[in-house]
Protein backbone atom coordinates (compact mmCIF):
# COMPACT_ATOMS: atom_id res chain seq x y z
CA UNK A 1 0.00 0.00 0.00
CA UNK A 2 1.44 3.39 -0.97
CA UNK A 3 1.53 6.27 1.52
CA UNK A 4 -1.22 8.87 1.20
CA UNK A 5 1.14 11.88 1.29
CA UNK A 6 3.41 12.51 -1.65
CA UNK A 7 6.97 12.97 -0.41
CA UNK A 8 9.64 14.59 -2.57
CA UNK A 9 12.89 12.67 -2.39
CA UNK A 10 16.21 14.39 -1.74
CA UNK A 11 19.22 13.85 -4.03
CA UNK A 12 20.73 11.54 -1.43
CA UNK A 13 17.53 9.49 -1.22
CA UNK A 14 17.28 9.26 -5.02
CA UNK A 15 20.80 7.84 -5.10
CA UNK A 16 19.86 5.28 -2.45
CA UNK A 17 16.71 4.26 -4.38
CA UNK A 18 18.80 3.43 -7.43
CA UNK A 19 20.96 1.03 -5.39
CA UNK A 20 17.89 -0.56 -3.73
CA UNK A 21 16.34 -1.11 -7.18
CA UNK A 22 19.56 -2.85 -8.20
CA UNK A 23 19.09 -5.18 -5.19
CA UNK A 24 15.43 -5.83 -6.10
CA UNK A 25 16.43 -6.64 -9.70
CA UNK A 26 19.11 -9.08 -8.44
CA UNK A 27 21.89 -6.96 -9.96
CA UNK A 28 23.52 -6.43 -6.53
CA UNK A 29 23.54 -8.31 -3.24
CA UNK A 30 22.34 -6.74 0.01
CA UNK A 31 25.88 -6.94 1.41
CA UNK A 32 27.27 -5.04 -1.60
CA UNK A 33 24.48 -2.45 -1.31
CA UNK A 34 25.31 -2.03 2.39
CA UNK A 35 28.91 -1.10 1.52
CA UNK A 36 27.74 1.56 -0.96
CA UNK A 37 25.15 2.98 1.43
CA UNK A 38 27.34 2.57 4.56
CA UNK A 39 24.55 0.57 6.20
CA UNK A 40 24.38 -2.91 7.71
CA UNK A 41 22.87 -5.67 5.57
CA UNK A 42 20.00 -5.82 8.11
CA UNK A 43 19.18 -2.14 7.48
CA UNK A 44 19.39 -2.71 3.71
CA UNK A 45 17.00 -5.65 4.05
CA UNK A 46 14.40 -3.51 5.88
CA UNK A 47 14.67 -0.67 3.34
CA UNK A 48 14.40 -3.13 0.43
CA UNK A 49 11.18 -4.56 1.86
CA UNK A 50 9.69 -1.05 2.32
CA UNK A 51 10.61 0.07 -1.22
CA UNK A 52 9.17 -3.14 -2.66
CA UNK A 53 5.95 -2.57 -0.71
CA UNK A 54 5.54 1.25 -0.81
CA UNK A 55 7.47 2.27 -3.89
CA UNK A 56 10.30 4.80 -3.96
CA UNK A 57 8.85 6.72 -0.98
CA UNK A 58 9.69 3.73 1.18
CA UNK A 59 13.31 4.94 1.17
CA UNK A 60 12.32 7.88 3.42
CA UNK A 61 12.60 7.84 7.19
CA UNK A 62 9.37 6.68 8.81
CA UNK A 63 9.17 9.85 10.90
CA UNK A 64 9.18 12.16 7.86
CA UNK A 65 6.21 14.54 8.00
CA UNK A 66 5.09 13.37 11.45
CA UNK A 67 5.20 15.46 14.66
CA UNK A 68 8.36 14.84 16.67
CA UNK A 69 8.08 12.75 19.83
CA UNK A 70 10.32 15.35 21.43
CA UNK A 71 8.15 18.26 20.28
CA UNK A 72 7.07 20.94 22.77
CA UNK A 73 3.42 21.01 23.78
CA UNK A 74 1.27 23.55 21.95
CA UNK A 75 0.20 25.12 25.26
CA UNK A 76 3.86 25.87 26.16
CA UNK A 77 4.47 27.33 22.71
CA UNK A 78 1.47 29.65 23.08
CA UNK A 79 2.58 30.67 26.59
CA UNK A 80 6.09 31.51 25.33
CA UNK A 81 4.74 33.60 22.45
CA UNK A 82 2.37 35.47 24.78
CA UNK A 83 5.25 36.25 27.18
CA UNK A 84 7.42 37.41 24.31
CA UNK A 85 4.76 39.84 23.06
CA UNK A 86 3.91 41.13 26.54
CA UNK A 87 7.35 41.33 28.18
CA UNK A 88 10.16 40.69 25.71
CA UNK A 89 9.01 42.58 22.61
CA UNK A 90 12.02 43.73 20.63
CA UNK A 91 14.36 41.19 22.29
CA UNK A 92 16.47 38.99 20.04
CA UNK A 93 15.66 35.24 20.29
CA UNK A 94 18.92 34.49 22.16
CA UNK A 95 18.38 37.04 24.93
CA UNK A 96 14.64 36.31 25.11
CA UNK A 97 15.34 32.56 25.55
CA UNK A 98 17.79 33.38 28.38
CA UNK A 99 15.21 35.56 30.16
CA UNK A 100 12.43 32.97 29.69
CA UNK A 101 14.59 30.39 31.46
CA UNK A 102 15.90 32.78 34.12
CA UNK A 103 12.67 34.61 35.02
CA UNK A 104 9.78 32.45 33.77
CA UNK A 105 11.44 29.03 34.27
CA UNK A 106 10.55 27.99 30.71
CA UNK A 107 13.40 26.30 28.85
CA UNK A 108 13.31 26.74 25.08
CA UNK A 109 16.23 27.04 22.67
CA UNK A 110 16.87 30.31 20.86
CA UNK A 111 16.53 28.55 17.48
CA UNK A 112 13.14 27.10 18.43
CA UNK A 113 11.97 30.50 19.60
CA UNK A 114 13.25 32.10 16.38
CA UNK A 115 11.29 29.51 14.35
CA UNK A 116 8.09 30.15 16.31
CA UNK A 117 8.42 33.91 15.86
CA UNK A 118 8.88 33.47 12.11
CA UNK A 119 5.95 31.06 11.85
CA UNK A 120 3.60 33.47 13.63
CA UNK A 121 4.91 36.59 11.92
CA UNK A 122 5.96 38.10 15.26
CA UNK A 123 8.57 40.85 14.70
CA UNK A 124 11.84 40.40 16.56
CA UNK A 125 15.29 41.99 16.63
CA UNK A 126 17.71 40.61 14.05
CA UNK A 127 21.43 41.20 13.69
CA UNK A 128 22.52 43.72 11.08
CA UNK A 129 24.92 42.51 8.44
CA UNK A 130 28.26 44.20 8.97
CA UNK A 131 30.73 45.01 6.19
CA UNK A 132 33.74 42.72 6.22
CA UNK A 133 36.79 44.16 7.91
CA UNK A 134 40.18 42.60 8.49
CA UNK A 135 40.38 41.00 11.93
CA UNK A 136 43.10 42.23 14.28
CA UNK A 137 44.62 39.64 16.60
CA UNK A 138 44.00 40.25 20.30
CA UNK A 139 46.83 41.37 22.55
CA UNK A 140 48.35 38.52 24.52
CA UNK A 141 48.14 39.74 28.13
CA UNK A 142 45.32 40.91 30.38
CA UNK A 143 46.05 44.58 31.09
CA UNK A 144 48.29 45.06 28.03
CA UNK A 145 45.74 47.26 26.22
CA UNK A 146 42.36 48.61 27.36
CA UNK A 147 39.92 50.24 24.95
CA UNK A 148 37.89 53.09 26.46
CA UNK A 149 35.07 55.23 25.09
CA UNK A 150 31.80 56.90 25.99
CA UNK A 151 28.43 55.71 24.66
CA UNK A 152 25.77 58.44 24.37
CA UNK A 153 22.36 56.76 24.35
CA UNK A 154 18.83 56.88 25.74
CA UNK A 155 19.77 54.16 28.20
CA UNK A 156 16.54 54.46 30.24
CA UNK A 157 14.24 54.57 27.19
CA UNK A 158 12.55 57.75 28.37
CA UNK A 159 12.16 56.63 32.00
CA UNK A 160 15.02 58.93 33.00
CA UNK A 161 17.55 61.39 31.53
CA UNK A 162 19.80 60.52 28.62
CA UNK A 163 23.31 59.79 29.84
CA UNK A 164 26.71 58.37 28.88
CA UNK A 165 28.18 54.96 29.65
CA UNK A 166 31.94 55.25 30.10
CA UNK A 167 32.95 51.79 28.94
CA UNK A 168 36.19 49.79 29.14
CA UNK A 169 37.04 46.50 27.44
CA UNK A 170 40.33 44.62 27.82
CA UNK A 171 41.70 43.74 24.40
CA UNK A 172 43.08 40.33 25.38
CA UNK A 173 40.14 38.97 27.37
CA UNK A 174 37.08 41.06 26.57
CA UNK A 175 36.69 41.83 30.31
CA UNK A 176 34.21 44.72 30.61
CA UNK A 177 33.99 47.61 33.06
CA UNK A 178 31.62 50.57 32.90
CA UNK A 179 29.91 53.38 34.76
CA UNK A 180 27.17 55.89 33.89
CA UNK A 181 27.63 59.68 33.95
CA UNK A 182 25.68 62.78 32.95
CA UNK A 183 28.15 63.61 30.16
CA UNK A 184 31.40 62.53 28.52
CA UNK A 185 34.18 64.78 29.75
CA UNK A 186 37.41 64.99 31.71
CA UNK A 187 35.94 64.43 35.19
CA UNK A 188 33.83 61.37 34.17
CA UNK A 189 36.84 59.95 32.29
CA UNK A 190 39.13 60.40 35.29
CA UNK A 191 36.59 59.17 37.82
CA UNK A 192 35.82 56.03 35.81
CA UNK A 193 39.53 55.34 35.25
CA UNK A 194 40.18 55.71 38.98
CA UNK A 195 37.47 53.10 39.67
CA UNK A 196 38.96 50.83 37.00
CA UNK A 197 42.38 51.05 38.71
CA UNK A 198 40.85 50.28 42.11
CA UNK A 199 39.26 47.16 40.63
CA UNK A 200 41.99 45.82 38.32
CA UNK A 201 45.16 47.94 38.66
CA UNK A 202 46.92 50.22 36.16
CA UNK A 203 46.97 48.91 32.55
CA UNK A 204 50.01 49.31 30.31
CA UNK A 205 48.21 51.26 27.58
CA UNK A 206 44.81 52.72 26.76
CA UNK A 207 43.19 53.04 23.32
CA UNK A 208 41.02 56.14 22.79
CA UNK A 209 39.42 58.21 20.07
CA UNK A 210 40.32 61.85 19.39
CA UNK A 211 37.54 63.40 21.50
CA UNK A 212 38.79 66.68 23.01
CA UNK A 213 38.61 65.05 26.44
CA UNK A 214 41.37 62.66 25.42
CA UNK A 215 43.39 64.67 22.89
CA UNK A 216 44.00 68.42 23.22
CA UNK A 217 43.57 70.69 20.22
CA UNK A 218 45.26 73.67 21.98
CA UNK A 219 48.35 75.21 20.48
CA UNK A 220 51.71 75.06 22.22
CA UNK A 221 52.80 78.06 24.28
CA UNK A 222 56.25 79.58 23.90
CA UNK A 223 57.20 77.96 27.22
CA UNK A 224 56.10 74.55 25.93
CA UNK A 225 58.15 74.97 22.76
CA UNK A 226 61.22 75.99 24.74
CA UNK A 227 60.79 72.88 26.90
CA UNK A 228 60.80 70.69 23.78
CA UNK A 229 57.16 69.62 24.00
CA UNK A 230 55.80 68.45 20.63
CA UNK A 231 52.13 69.18 21.33
CA UNK A 232 49.79 70.23 24.11
CA UNK A 233 48.48 67.43 26.30
CA UNK A 234 44.92 67.21 27.52
CA UNK A 235 44.33 66.94 31.27
CA UNK A 236 43.50 63.26 30.79
CA UNK A 237 46.68 62.61 28.79
CA UNK A 238 48.71 64.40 31.45
CA UNK A 239 47.26 62.17 34.18
CA UNK A 240 47.95 59.04 32.06
CA UNK A 241 51.53 60.22 31.62
CA UNK A 242 51.94 60.55 35.39
CA UNK A 243 50.50 57.06 35.89
CA UNK A 244 52.82 55.58 33.26
CA UNK A 245 49.98 54.57 30.91
CA UNK A 246 50.70 54.81 27.18
CA UNK A 247 47.90 56.63 25.32
CA UNK A 248 47.08 55.46 21.78
CA UNK A 249 44.60 57.45 19.68
CA UNK A 250 42.47 55.64 17.10
CA UNK A 251 42.09 57.19 13.66
CA UNK A 252 38.58 55.81 13.01
CA UNK A 253 35.64 54.18 14.84
CA UNK A 254 36.44 50.91 13.02
CA UNK A 255 39.87 50.87 14.66
CA UNK A 256 38.12 50.64 18.05
CA UNK A 257 36.13 47.62 16.91
CA UNK A 258 35.94 45.81 20.26
CA UNK A 259 34.55 48.75 22.23
CA UNK A 260 32.17 49.70 19.41
CA UNK A 261 30.81 46.14 19.26
CA UNK A 262 30.55 46.10 23.06
CA UNK A 263 28.36 49.21 23.00
CA UNK A 264 26.17 47.62 20.33
CA UNK A 265 25.71 44.57 22.55
CA UNK A 266 25.05 46.57 25.73
CA UNK A 267 22.60 48.89 23.98
CA UNK A 268 20.62 45.73 23.31
CA UNK A 269 21.18 43.45 26.31
CA UNK A 270 21.89 45.89 29.15
CA UNK A 271 19.17 48.29 28.07
CA UNK A 272 16.56 45.50 28.15
CA UNK A 273 17.81 44.12 31.46
CA UNK A 274 17.41 47.61 32.98
CA UNK A 275 13.93 47.82 31.45
CA UNK A 276 12.93 44.58 33.18
CA UNK A 277 14.34 45.92 36.49
CA UNK A 278 12.64 49.32 36.13
CA UNK A 279 15.94 51.28 36.27
CA UNK A 280 15.34 55.01 35.68
CA UNK A 281 18.27 56.97 37.13
CA UNK A 282 22.07 57.06 36.90
CA UNK A 283 22.50 56.06 40.56
CA UNK A 284 20.21 53.05 40.12
CA UNK A 285 21.99 52.10 36.88
CA UNK A 286 25.44 52.20 38.50
CA UNK A 287 24.26 49.98 41.36
CA UNK A 288 22.75 47.64 38.76
CA UNK A 289 26.09 47.44 36.88
CA UNK A 290 27.81 46.16 40.04
CA UNK A 291 25.65 43.02 39.92
CA UNK A 292 25.25 42.80 36.14
CA UNK A 293 28.87 42.95 34.95
CA UNK A 294 30.45 40.10 37.02
CA UNK A 295 28.19 37.36 35.56
CA UNK A 296 28.39 39.04 32.13
CA UNK A 297 32.20 38.85 32.26
CA UNK A 298 32.10 35.29 33.53
CA UNK A 299 29.98 34.30 30.55
CA UNK A 300 31.70 36.20 27.75
CA UNK A 301 35.31 36.67 28.94
CA UNK A 302 37.92 34.72 26.96
CA UNK A 303 41.24 33.36 28.19
CA UNK A 304 44.28 35.44 27.16
CA UNK A 305 46.97 33.73 25.12
CA UNK A 306 49.56 34.69 27.78
CA UNK A 307 48.92 34.02 31.47
CA UNK A 308 50.66 37.04 33.03
CA UNK A 309 48.41 39.90 34.17
CA UNK A 310 50.17 43.16 33.22
CA UNK A 311 48.05 45.43 35.44
CA UNK A 312 50.27 47.21 38.00
CA UNK A 313 49.17 48.11 41.54
CA UNK A 314 49.04 51.83 42.30
CA UNK A 315 52.14 52.52 44.43
CA UNK A 316 52.60 56.30 44.07
CA UNK A 317 52.97 58.22 47.35
CA UNK A 318 50.38 60.68 46.10
CA UNK A 319 46.71 59.76 46.06
CA UNK A 320 44.90 58.92 42.83
CA UNK A 321 42.83 62.07 43.36
CA UNK A 322 45.99 64.20 43.11
CA UNK A 323 46.82 62.66 39.73
CA UNK A 324 43.37 62.14 38.25
CA UNK A 325 42.26 65.74 38.51
CA UNK A 326 42.12 68.93 36.46
CA UNK A 327 45.32 70.86 37.17
CA UNK A 328 46.03 74.43 36.08
CA UNK A 329 48.78 76.93 36.90
CA UNK A 330 47.77 80.46 37.94
CA UNK A 331 49.86 83.58 38.53
CA UNK A 332 49.94 84.73 42.15
CA UNK A 333 49.11 88.43 42.36
CA UNK A 334 50.71 90.95 44.70
CA UNK A 335 47.69 90.82 47.02
CA UNK A 336 48.04 87.01 47.30
CA UNK A 337 45.00 86.27 45.13
CA UNK A 338 44.55 84.12 42.04
CA UNK A 339 41.89 84.22 39.37
CA UNK A 340 40.11 81.01 38.41
CA UNK A 341 36.89 80.51 36.41
CA UNK A 342 35.96 84.18 36.73
CA UNK A 343 36.46 84.30 40.52
CA UNK A 344 39.20 85.57 42.81
CA UNK A 345 40.60 83.32 45.52
CA UNK A 346 42.60 84.58 48.50
CA UNK A 347 45.75 82.64 49.43
CA UNK A 348 45.90 82.81 53.23
CA UNK A 349 49.36 81.26 53.64
CA UNK A 350 52.30 83.60 53.37
CA UNK A 351 54.06 82.02 50.38
CA UNK A 352 56.64 83.44 48.04
CA UNK A 353 55.94 82.26 44.52
CA UNK A 354 55.10 83.67 41.13
CA UNK A 355 52.77 80.81 40.22
CA UNK A 356 50.55 78.35 42.09
CA UNK A 357 48.96 75.13 40.91
CA UNK A 358 45.19 74.70 41.16
CA UNK A 359 43.92 71.10 41.38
Amino acid sequence: MAREDIIVLSKKEMGRVKIIHAVLEKQMTQVEAGKFLELSDRQVRRITVRVNKEGDQGICHQGRGKPSNRGIAEAIKNRVLDLYRERYSGFGPTLAAEKLEEIDKIEVSDETLRLWLKQTGTPYKTRKKRPHRQWRQRRGHFGELVQMDGSHHDWFEGRGPECVLMGYVDDATGEVFGRFYDYEGTIPAMDSFKRYIQLYGIPMSIYLDKHTTYKSTAKLTVEDELNGRERQMSQFERSMDELGVKVIHANSPQAKGRIERLFGTLQDRLLKEMRLSGIKSIDEANKFLETYLPPYNKKFRVLPSKATDLHRPFSDKRSLDQILCIRDGRALRNDHTIGYNGKLYQIEDDIKAEKVMVE
